[in-house]
């Protein structure tokens, strides 16, 4: 009898747990549903794009040399006229102390002649000078007193022709040398040394330029967006030093996916996130379209220009930010998760909750923002949308809810 009471048990036992088994098997699945709500909605284009400043000027060495010093970091903020790096200027101060000597010596020169010739020489000339002049005065003085006496037949006619030689040999010696002091200083060489003046007060201006460019300075305020050198670099005249941009407003290169170009619209409120610091975010606006599509890596973009206002200047040239472009606000939108969406062939649409059953709803969709779209037709207020589940859903399944 207990034998029989206990098969009957254990029978009743096996069965139990084959109709729990076969009910487990046979329940619908529990999905999670979400209830379509209305908001308001801003679409947001995400994407990435590059800082440019919006007015810069590129810095070039303007003399040829070794660069001996560099004296600023990419990224600092300079005033107009900083150092921004040092060229060799051994070569100039040489160049300009030889220009200095020939300068006082070509002065020197100059001062010589506006005194007549040099003092030693004159000396000389003026002596010899003084005794022909005291000659011919005591010649001339002789030649008249034998003509007074020929006159009275108290000397020959020789002596007197022989006085008059005499007088014409010393002027002649006088003049000869007039002229010899007078060529100490003739105009040709005063205009020579004039020259020779010029030519090295120039060479001692050039050379002050050339180590005047030396130093090679920021020529704007703004920041050190772009810095080309390295100590011990040769550059020549023309070669890039720096780029140097105002950072009070920059220039944002935002690079859009050529499928999502006709989502945006210059005036468009354009909002910029940068990794470093990540509790900051910069506004600005949308101010160019792209002209032409170009490959950045895989990609097939647009460059959508933007103006960024940078008030703080925290946000540098030449970084790479994150980008939201507020293509479109929808007030009052009738919106789902992006993750309800669900796709068979060409329709796009949802599984939404019939009483037990899901039924498969094509959708028509509108604006969109990361996490939410908007459905413009297809679905009303208070309809019920599977999420996505780890239960193969078709249209028609049974499904028990579990509202999220």
């Amino acid at each position: 009898m207990r034998k029989a009471l206990l098969l009957g048990s254990f029978a009743v036992l096996a069965v139990a747990a084959v109709w729990v088994t076969y009910a487990r098997k046979t329940a619908p699945p529990e999905v999670a549903f979400t209830k379509v709500r209305r908001e308001r909605l801003v679409s947001n284009l995400v994407t990435n794009g590059k800082v440019e400043p919006l007015e810069w000027v590129a810095v070039r060495a303007e003399r040829s040399g070794l660069v001996e010093k560099v004296l600023v970091e990419r990224g600092a903020r300079v005033a107009r006229g900083t150092p921004l790096i040092e060229l060799s200027a051994r070569e100039a101060e040489a160049e300009l102390a030889s220009a200095v000597s020939r300068v006082e010596q070509a002065k020197a020169e100059l001062d010589t002649m506006s005194q007549g010739g040099r003092a030693a020489e004159r000396a000389e000339i003026d002596g010899e000078l003084d005794k022909v002049r005291l000659e011919l005065s005591a010649a001339r003085a002789n030649c008249d007193s034998l003509k007074r006496l020929a006159a009275k037949q108290a000397a020959t006619g020789q002596e007197v022709k022989d006085a008059e030689e005499q007088v014409r040999r010393l002027e002649s010696q006088a003049r000869a040398l007039e002229n010899k002091r007078t060529a100490l200083v003739a105009a040709e060489d005063r205009r020579a040394a004039a020259a020779r003046l010029k030519e090295a007060e120039a060479a001692v201006r050039l050379a002050r330029r050339t180590l005047e460019l030396s130093v090679v300075r920021a020529p704007i305020d703004g920041a050190v967006y772009e810095l080309t050198v390295q100590r011990g670099a040769y550059l020549n005249p023309g070669d890039p030093v720096a780029n140097i941009g105002r950072a009070e407003k920059v220039r944002v290169s935002v690079y859009v996916d050529e499928p999502e170009l006709g989502r945006v619209a210059k005036g468009m409120p354009v909002s910029i996130g940068w990794d470093a610091l990540p509790q900051q975010r910069w506004q600005g606006t949308v101010e160019k379209l792209p002209t032409e599509i170009v490959a950045v890596g895989t990609r097939q973009v647009g460059e959508v220009v933007c103006i960024i206002e940078n008030p703080g200047l925290e946000l540098l040239p030449g970084t790479n930010i994150n980008a939201e472009v507020r293509s479109q606000v929808v007030e009052n939108a009738l919106t789902i998760p992006k993750e309800a969406l669900r796709r068979e062939g060409s329709q796009v649409g949802v599984l939404v909750l019939r009483g037990e059953r899901v039924a498969w709803q094509p959708l028509v969709l509108g604006a969109s923002s990361v996490t939410r779209t908007e459905v413009k037709s297809g679905l009303s207020d208070g309809d019920a949308v599977a999420l996505p589940s780890e239960h193969a859903l078709t249209n028609g399944s049974a499904v028990k809810p579990a509202f999220q």
